[in-house]
């Protein structure tokens, strides 16, 4: 089983005259089975650090491995491949095609790794029924709402059975009910298959559901979830 490496990961951005420091020498293991909610401030990088772990983003400096590969210098071909067969990445944009039907937008990632459409359905038709939306499965994108939408890309970041999770926000637009279950989805899939999971949240249910819980400030990581960033959330 693989675990996911972050090693001494720089990344600053131009903001007018200022420089962001997103990520100051950031080092960071996610173990197999493990699922780590990851706080921090608006704006603090946390989103970063997982688009770098996706290889959607280069780090200024540093490096990123998994399952003994140093991802940070694969090539554009092979980041996207390792992207389709290894990485289950929940978007907080969700990237849903308007016009494509709930079943047809799940089964996006699993057709582009190689199955037929008829074959992708019957993989992401029990997730979406586990996600209660066997009922709105031939409704468009358009016509669903918010936290519908939210489980659709849950279920195209799940049916693949990714080797590893990687989530921005999965619940931010889910009641508190749906937020548990999901929350406990991704932990039992994390435990249950043995793969890590890095999950970028402000939900303050995560951390009863998570294994490990870090705190991103000024650049650096803290252990545990700051008070002061747990008082503005509550």
């Amino acid at each position: 089983m693989s675990a996911l490496e972050l090693r001494d990961i720089v990344k600053h951005y131009a903001a007018g005259d200022e420089i962001v420091r997103a990520a100051d020498g950031v080092s960071l293991s996610v173990e197999p089975g493990e699922l780590v909610a990851l706080y921090g401030p608006s704006g603090s990088g946390k989103t970063t650090l997982l688009l770098i772990a996706a290889a959607l983003l280069a780090p200024d400096s540093g490096s990123v491995s998994f399952d003994g590969r140093e991802i940070s210098r694969l090539s554009v071909r092979e980041s996207s491949r390792y992207r389709r067969d290894d990485v289950g990445f929940v978007f907080q944009s969700f990237h849903l095609l308007a016009g494509a039907t709930t079943i047809d937008n799940a089964a996006l990632k699993v057709m582009a790794g190689g199955l037929s459409l008829r074959e992708a359905k019957q993989t992401v038709r029990p997730w979406l029924e586990r996600l209660d939306l066997g009922h709105r499965l031939e409704h468009r994108a358009g016509q669903l709402s918010m936290g519908e939408r939210q489980r659709v890309a849950i279920t195209r970041a799940l049916a693949g059975n990714p080797r590893l999770l990687l989530a921005d926000e999965p619940t931010g637009n889910l009641d508190s009910h749906r937020t548990q279950e999901i929350l406990a989805l991704l932990r039992d899939i994390c435990h249950q298959q043995g793969i890590p999971g890095l999950l970028v949240t402000h939900d303050l249910h995560a951390q009863r559901f998570a294994d490990r819980v870090l705190t991103l400030r000024d650049g650096h990581l803290i252990d545990g979830l700051d008070a002061d960033l747990e008082r503005t959330l509550a």
